[in-house]
């Protein structure tokens, strides 16, 4: 008799906040590049073309993989790293240079850049990496041997592109420390981040200048597209000034449908509308985790780790990159008083987030898998006696976070009334 064949479920969430957020970045990309496209192509969709042709490769390449069992990839993860490797080498030796930076191969008249393709590679790399040293993943040396071993492709992707590279060390770094049952050694890393860090800026005058100009842009002449970024954002207030009405994108912020969309986002939505985006994002990264903690195996759930570290370090750096820098300096239609209690509510909220998914992350992925655990239920069972323990912890944190939030709105309102007089 013939088995039935295997259905494929998918996370309908997870599928439905994708659908979304390529529908809504679809429409903003439009929106945002039609100005562009028609003074430099004479097509105000030549962006939206481009991006439309690869929303449909991408969307068709997701469906297709997500029906191919992610064990069969585990043949592929050193071939898969080393290839990135060899791709990055390619890049610094006959990159395609675009606004300074060379960080594209051309394959006829396609072009992509090899530091996303070493994303994916690293993430199944380390997987496959720390699923092979499970029980010795406690121990400092071994800790040290992984981290090494992605310093490569760090290397050479950071010599063109430093946020990719800070990208994939936190990839790295994320899968590490969900594997690893104990937590002391990162303190060590964390140090010897640091260092390298500095290291890795000193050794390029240029690196440091964009840090100073990103903290300072009004002091430096390069900083221009970053106080026209600013500008744009303070001018969306609360509500935005409409979907296609941005000034900004007017040939005053340069390269607008690029990194700084998010600028324009702002600017034509408000701050209702950038929140919207941002809380899309929040449920995708949500739905990581979710499926992260229950997947079959470690390798499984190291594989999810890694595209939710990956998708929130994007998406902080992305958003840090232009709206972190003295937002109390801006003049928002929307009033100080308002604009600072929001920021005080989102920072509760985003402790308190952060609180649970440590939490939920020392039950399911450090405990369920942690050598010596035979019974994967173990996981299970610990969840089920820290409950109840949760609301004893919860309450206290809670209320600590509120009334630090609540001094810290105090005291700006009582700062801002100080100014008005």
């Amino acid at each position: 008799m013939k088995r039935p064949a295997k259905k494929h479920t998918y996370d309908d969430t997870l599928l439905v906040t994708v659908l979304i957020l390529v529908l809504v970045g679809l429409i903003l990309l439009t929106s945002t590049s039609a100005y562009n496209g028609r003074v430099k192509f004479h097509d105000s969709y030549y962006y939206l073309k481009k991006q439309g042709l690869a929303t449909v490769l991408g969307m068709a390449g997701m469906l297709w993989i997500a029906r191919i069992d992610y064990h069969r990839w585990i043949p592929l993860a050193v071939p898969g790293y080393l290839a990135a490797i060899g791709l990055s080498i390619a890049v610094m030796a006959f990159g395609k240079e675009y606004n300074g930076s060379k960080r594209w191969l051309s394959l006829g008249p396609f072009s992509f850049q090899p530091s996303e393709f070493a994303k994916v590679a690293v993430i199944l790399f380390l997987a496959w990496l720390i699923n092979r040293n499970v029980k010795k993943i406690s121990k400092l040396r071994i800790m040290s041997g992984m981290m090494l071993s992605i310093l490569p492709v760090v290397g050479l992707v950071g010599a063109s592109n430093l946020s990719t590279a800070i990208i994939i060390l936190g990839i790295a770094v994320t899968l590490i420390f969900v594997a690893s049952p104990r937590y002391a050694q990162f303190i060590w890393m964390a140090v010897s981040g640091v260092g390298f860090l500095g290291i890795f800026l000193a050794l390029e005058s240029y690196r440091l200048e964009r840090l100073a100009i990103w903290r300072n842009p009004e002091k430096y002449e390069k900083g221009y597209q970053t106080l026209q970024g600013l500008y744009a954002i303070g001018s969306g207030g609360l509500f935005g000034r409409g979907l296609g009405n941005s000034v900004q994108k007017l040939g005053f912020l340069p390269e607008a449908q690029n990194d700084m969309i998010f600028s324009i986002v702002c600017e034509e939505l408000g701050l209702v509308g950038a929140g919207t985006i941002i809380v899309l994002f929040l449920i995708l990264i949500w739905r990581f985790f979710v499926i992260a903690t229950h997947a079959p195996d470690l390798f499984g759930a190291l594989i999810a780790a890694g595209a939710m570290a990956h998708m929130m370090i994007q998406v902080i750096l992305n958003i840090a990159s232009q709206i972190l820098y003295r937002i109390q300096e801006l003049h928002f239609r929307l009033s100080v008083m308002v604009e600072r209690r929001l920021f005080f509510c989102f920072w509760k909220w985003g402790l308190s987030l952060a609180y649970h998914v440590w939490y939920n992350r020392v039950a399911c992925i450090s405990y369920r898998w942690s050598p010596g655990m035979e019974n994967m239920n173990r996981g299970r069972n610990l969840i089920n006696e820290k409950k109840e323990e949760k609301e004893e912890r919860d309450v206290p944190l809670y209320c600590s976070i509120t009334v630090a939030c609540n001094i810290c709105s105090t005291l700006s309102d009582t700062q801002y009334k100080g100014e008005g007089k």
